[in-house]
């Protein structure tokens, strides 16, 4: 099994800055694309930003410029460094990642839980 776990969430005012982690563990035999997804109230879970297992990065266009994706492959970690937050920006962030194992070496999806980022105006 594998297992997304997020961090860094949490209450920021307008212009601020968080960042936040996302730590998989488990049966990895590889990790490869890794992403931030995030749900606001009433609407659909939207694509933050993705990072390839190269290093190549895309970015939803609400956030360039303002939020970083990168990753620490020796540490199966992905962040996602969110400046000059916007009370926009207030939703619930889920961490995503395509994870091949031994029991599934072409890989599939796994979610983390989410972490509640509130930004205040």
């Amino acid at each position: 099994q594998v297992q997304l776990v997020e961090s860094g969430g949490g209450l920021v005012q307008a212009g601020g800055s968080l960042r936040l982690s996302c730590a998989a563990s488990g049966s990895i035999f590889r990790l490869n694309a890794m992403g931030w997804y995030r749900q606001a109230p009433g609407k659909q879970r939207e694509l933050v930003a993705g990072i390839a297992s190269g290093g190549s990065t895309n970015y939803a266009d609400s956030v360039k410029g303002r939020f970083t994706i990168s990753r620490d492959n020796a540490k199966n970690t992905v962040y996602l460094q969110m400046n000059s937050l916007k009370p926009e920006d207030t939703a619930v962030y889920y961490c995503n990642a395509e994870v091949a194992t031994m029991a599934r070496p072409v890989g599939m999806d796994y979610w983390g839980k989410g972490t509640l980022v509130t930004v205040s105006s």
